[in-house]
């Protein structure tokens, strides 16, 4: 049997990942037409491998197929938003409760560096702004990495991908970043006083005034 020459990565994810920042960036809007020729032409590679990267954001709600008609950037509706933070809050509660129990003194300080640079982030100013977005992401990822359930993993990373078309929205609103830092707070004094029950309740708190920000 003649042996496999497999890439690491498949033609299509890159094409797919570099589609998914351009959604989330905004540079392709919601509800934008996706050209496939435009941008076949501008990546240098034909729709073949274009559109099996648009079915994987199909797939992840990114984009919205139409038969005969083409993809666009899907538009989140305000039900959407509300059934994605609805689970959202559920999913990363639950991971709270289990890192206030479960995790070690060195995980708990894992957590308080990095909202001590997420505080440091949130200034005026375009660049900062940015910067809180990231910390703030890696911060929801560290905290579910030592939560450690994958299967909960898969789905928050789906979850955040749809919220993600929309994170800019809740966070621009005046005074939002202050709110989430002080919902942050909470919820790491929560953490490190090990109280699951009030790290629950303060993650889906984040969550829900998060919701009430982004509609």
């Amino acid at each position: 049997m003649a042996a496999l020459s497999l890439s690491p990565r498949a033609l299509y994810e890159d094409v797919a990942e570099l589609l998914r920042q351009r959604i989330f960036s905004r540079e392709l809007a919601p509800g934008s037409w996706i050209d496939e020729l435009k941008i076949a032409e501008a990546y240098g590679i034909s729709r073949t491998p274009l559109r099996e990267a648009l079915k994987v954001l199909a797939a992840e709600g990114l984009v919205t197929m139409k038969v005969r008609r083409g993809a666009y950037v899907t538009e989140v509706s305000e039900r959407d938003l509300a059934d994605v933070y609805h689970l959202l809050g559920l999913l990363e509660a639950d991971a709270a409760g289990v890192v206030a129990t479960a995790a070690t003194d060195s995980q708990i300080e894992e957590l308080q560096t990095l909202h001590n640079e997420l505080e440091a982030a949130a200034k005026p100013g375009l660049e900062s702004r940015e910067r809180f977005f990231e910390i703030n992401e890696r911060f929801h990822m560290r905290l579910l990495e030592i939560a450690n359930n994958r299967w909960r993993d898969q789905m928050v990373a789906d979850l955040r991908k749809v919220m993600k078309l929309n994170r800019h929205n809740s966070l621009l609103k005046s005074g939002r970043i202050e709110e989430s830092l002080h919902e942050h707070r909470a919820l790491m004094a929560a953490i490190a006083g090990r109280d699951a029950a009030l790290a629950m309740q303060r993650m889906q708190e984040h969550f829900k005034n998060g919701l009430e920000a982004a509609i």
